[in-house]
């Protein structure tokens, strides 16, 4: 992609639907700059899990105005206790509030922003030039992330997962603030139905280059 063109990619879906993976792959191909909004609220989790701040908002705050993120990727952040504790404090109107602006910031900060979590294209990105919603059916979910924690744990259950999954869709879905919900105007992407990674890369690709010939033409 020309240095130039501008471009701005939403990407929501579940839990283990594929989006992380296909927003960071999708990335590297075209020179995007990734943010992974969960990795935000897991951070969260995390410092508050941590610190126990007394007035979590104020402390969010502060900590969010100063954030590296290079620092935050080094992190170990997905365990069982912040993957729960995620959940609850992602229904919270204050803390989202704190988070879709450090989104928004980073949005407007580079011409070529891609942000994945599950209200990208409804709230932090609305006026983004491709929506991608990322969908698969629970047991390919649960079975990608018991695999991904198998390595971590070799304890651990693959109904326990697989439960653990479905709670936080449902919370998700039906939480007041920012519910993940699909954009009228997503482009679905099944990752179940595509065969693997390479297959669900060159649909989205298809996509990203049709959005760049009809904004940029050849």
């Amino acid at each position: 992609m020309k240095k130039n063109y501008k471009l701005m990619i939403a990407c929501d879906g579940g839990a283990a639907s594929g989006k992380t993976t296909g927003a960071k792959l999708i990335s590297k191909k075209y020179n995007l700059k990734f943010l992974s909004s969960g990795i935000l609220y897991r951070y969260a989790s995390f410092l508050i899990l941590k610190k126990k701040p007394k007035n979590k908002i104020n402390f969010l705050k502060k900590k969010f105005k100063t954030l590296n993120l290079n620092k935050v990727k080094k992190l170990d952040l997905h365990n069982a206790e912040i993957s729960e504790h995620t959940s609850i404090i992602a229904k919270e109107k204050k803390i989202r509030f704190i988070l879709k602006m450090f989104q928004k910031k980073f949005s407007k900060k580079y011409a070529r922003p891609i942000i994945e979590g599950r209200d990208i294209a409804t709230v932090i990105l609305p006026k983004a030039d491709i929506k991608f919603f990322f969908k698969c059916g629970l047991n390919t979910a649960a079975k990608r992330r018991f695999k991904e924690l198998k390595k971590k744990n070799s304890k651990i259950r693959f109904a326990d997962v697989r439960k653990a999954i479905r709670i936080r869709n449902n919370r998700d879905k039906k939480r007041k603030n920012s519910p993940l919900i699909q954009s009228k105007d997503a482009v679905i992407v099944h990752t179940d139905k595509l065969k693997n990674i390479k297959g669900m890369i060159n649909f989205m690709s298809k996509v990203v280059e049709k959005k760049i010939k009809d904004k940029y033409g050849n």
